[in-house]
């Protein structure tokens, strides 16, 4: 049935508010990050900068030495994202595709795992990190996100659905596991590793609180942690958290642009199964 104009006018108008719902509010942060402070706190307050100004960025970085915790985070990021698509991609084909006594029960805990806030989970993680030796040191921050329910999840749901006569010609071929796992999986499942890599990224890059409690001197901060420097007891400096916050979410667009397609099929095609 053909659709009216009337409903296609009616249909691109609430596009188009919530399209204005969802990047109002970051328009309006990006556009606040070259105002001065005053006109911020002005009310009513300005949409359109009358003065545009790029002093934020620069008393920001020389406030808050934006440069190490930039270097910070993009260790931190990289290294969970690292570990995430290799280790859960392991576990994923081991439960999707090497199936032992038991373990319908195993991979049932896992997903009762996703159920648990991490909060849940910080104070015994933090004991466990602190008898290691390894506050105040980046694998401390690292090594509790290596490997995530979720990633298990998503990568055993997308390796489920792979063609099982691939792997019985492999292992036909002489190949072992870990051959079959890096030459013939892992090439099939690049929409999933890029969901699964966005994603961690997305949690790794974002995360506060957990670098916050591990992280106890500057050199060691993450972006989150040393923003929240700013918030000291002169009260918030709204024109640096707002630069502050443009130079977070850069990195996670850029990301996304170039991941995009592969994020969309990973999860059109994940848990079909």
């Amino acid at each position: 049935m053909r659709r009216t104009g009337r409903q296609n006018a009616v249909t691109y108008a609430g596009l188009s508010a919530g399209l204005l719902l969802v990047i109002g509010p970051f328009l309006w942060a990006g556009l606040s990050s070259v105002k001065p402070e005053h006109e911020i706190r002005r009310d009513p307050p300005t949409f359109w900068p009358e003065t545009f100004t790029l002093d934020n960025y620069t008393e920001l970085i020389e406030r808050v030495h934006l440069g190490q915790a930039f270097v910070n985070s993009v260790i931190v990021a990289v290294a969970i994202v690292a570990g995430n698509l290799v280790f859960c991609s392991m576990v994923g084909y081991g439960f999707a595709k090497l199936p032992f006594r038991g373990s319908r029960i195993v991979f049932g805990l896992v997903l009762v795992q996703l159920a648990v806030p991490a909060i849940v989970l910080m104070i015994p993680q933090f004991v466990l990190i602190a008898r290691l030796g390894l506050v105040n040191t980046f694998l401390g921050i690292i090594l509790p996100g290596l490997v995530t329910p979720l990633g298990v999840f998503l990568m055993r749901q997308f390796i489920a659905e792979l063609p099982d006569e691939l792997i019985h010609a492999a292992r036909v071929d002489g190949a072992g596991e870990f051959r079959i796992f890096a030459r013939v999986v892992l090439p099939l499942c690049k929409p999933a590793l890029a969901t699964l890599g966005l994603i961690t990224f997305l949690a790794a890059w974002n995360n506060f609180l957990w670098p916050a409690v591990v992280a106890q001197s500057e050199d060691v901060y993450t972006l989150p942690v040393a923003l929240n420097i700013l918030n000291g007891r002169e009260g918030a400096h709204y024109n640096l958290l707002v630069a502050g916050a443009m130079i977070v979410v850069a990195p996670i667009l850029v990301l996304f642009v170039f991941l995009q397609r592969f994020f969309v099929q990973g999860i059109a095609t994940t848990g079909n199964k």
